[in-house]
């Protein structure tokens, strides 16, 4: 949808099953956070006598999305009609076997008439109209019918899908995800929202790393439960987000500073550990490896989140990008970076299994849902110095990786600029 297009939208929920909750929104509620979270300007929710709707819309004449309300949405049912929205006509969301999806955009002419057809009392999400009719294909997890209890516990099935991420690593998927989609399904009950959730991870970190920083191993111990435990909340506050919904600039910004505030803190808390467990007092190798890593920590952190936002256009550091290229675009004189995808390294001879799984999973050690549960390890084993070592190198590492790809999206940017040409920011 281009940007200077203003978009109305209106949830038809005078049904009673516009009532139901599934996974802790009404189907009126869902279907009036899918309108606005496709970009609708203003939402109508129609509940009532429909007269209303011809003063609502009275003298605009952008394009309008209607939604029934009678059924489960999620985004991915009008997100296409968004991306194929006609200057003149009907598109129609449509199920895998040519179904009515239950909504549809009309613009021009067509949203005059579907607004006359839903004043009149239309309750179907197709109307007759002189123009042009496209179905659109709706995507995954988009819709599910809600009339009976077997229905609203297959469409509460459906959305639980989404509580596994494309971008979930090993460690996710099969230690952190089992668990905490257990508890997301029960807090989606409640009134907690993922933000919540966040400030209640920064809280944890606080309290692990104050545990930490002694020379009690007992404590260390209590701090790495306290900071393993934290990683599940930490995964809960994604999935309430994108169950009800309610994902925001501001939120994935604050679960990354915690995130990132988290990393540094846990490693400066167990080094400060070694260093009255292990050393002695005044400067130690412990308190230059809290140095070391903090620096190294931080300017990863900053190379990590300048590439995603200067390059990627993103707050979430899963979507770094190790290579960029410049393309085009319809402003003359203007380009863009758009990431490369890394492609996986392939062995010129077959792997035996147990080495290609090795392999596969080594990527993953270097990611701070590895890294929890291999601190907790370590302090049961009270090798807190290997888990300090660990970390710092890591960081060491991490610069020296980063450094080089910062490095080169800084000259390509500066190539852009000697070349006359101006560069677009990802989110223009």
């Amino acid at each position: 949808m281009p940007v200077a297009l203003q978009l109305d939208a209106i949830v038809l929920a005078d049904d009673p099953l516009a009532k139901v909750k599934i996974a802790g929104l009404t189907a009126r509620e869902r279907a009036t956070r899918v309108a606005t979270r496709i970009g609708a300007s203003r939402v109508l929710v129609v509940d009532g006598p429909r007269d209303q709707v011809s003063a609502w819309r009275a003298g605009r004449t952008n394009p309008v999305l209607v939604i029934r309300a009678d059924q489960l949405v999620h985004t991915p049912l009008v997100a296409p009609l968004v991306a194929a929205i006609p200057l003149e006509g009907v598109a129609i969301a449509v199920g895998p076997d040519g179904e009515d999806g239950g909504a549809y955009i009309a613009a021009g002419s067509a949203a005059r008439a579907a607004i006359a057809a839903i004043a009149a009392g239309e309750n179907a999400a197709t109307f007759a109209v002189a123009a042009e009719t496209t179905k659109v294909p709706h995507g995954e997890i988009a819709r599910h019918a809600i009339g009976t209890p077997e229905e609203r516990a297959a469409a509460q099935r459906l959305l639980y899908r989404i509580l596994i991420k494309p971008q979930d690593n090993a460690i996710s998927r099969f230690i952190f995800r089992p668990l905490s989609s257990r508890l997301t399904k029960l807090l989606v009950h409640t009134p907690v929202t993922a933000n919540m959730l966040s400030a209640t991870v920064g809280v944890m970190i606080a309290i692990a790393c104050v545990l930490t920083a002694t020379a009690d191993m007992r404590l260390v111990i209590a701090g790495a439960a306290v900071q393993a435990l934290s990683g599940y909340i930490d995964c809960c506050d994604g999935e309430i987000a994108r169950l009800k919904l309610l994902s925001s600039r501001f939120g994935a910004w604050l679960d990354t500073l915690v995130d990132e505030s988290s990393t540094l803190a846990y490693m400066a808390a167990i080094g400060w550990h070694c260093h009255l467990y292990w050393g002695h007092p005044g400067w130690d190798i412990w308190t230059v490896g809290i140095i070391v890593g903090l620096a190294t920590y931080g300017w990863s952190i900053y190379c990590i989140y300048y590439n995603i936002i200067v390059g990627v256009g993103s707050a979430n550091s899963q979507d770094y990008a190790t290579k960029f290229e410049v393309v085009p675009t319809e402003q003359p004189d203007a380009v863009r970076l758009r990431p490369i995808p890394t492609k996986p390294l392939t062995p010129a001879r077959p792997l035996p299994p147990w080495l290609d799984a090795i392999v596969a999973f080594l990527p993953n050690i270097v990611r701070r849902d590895f890294i929890v549960w291999c601190a907790l390890l370590f302090a049961v084993l009270h090798v807190t110095h290997v888990s300090f070592i660990i970390q710092v190198t890591g960081g060491v590492v991490s610069a020296l990786v980063v450094t080089k790809d910062h490095v080169h999206l800084r000259l390509l940017r500066r190539s852009v600029v000697r070349a006359g040409q101006r560069l677009l920011s990802p989110s223009t």
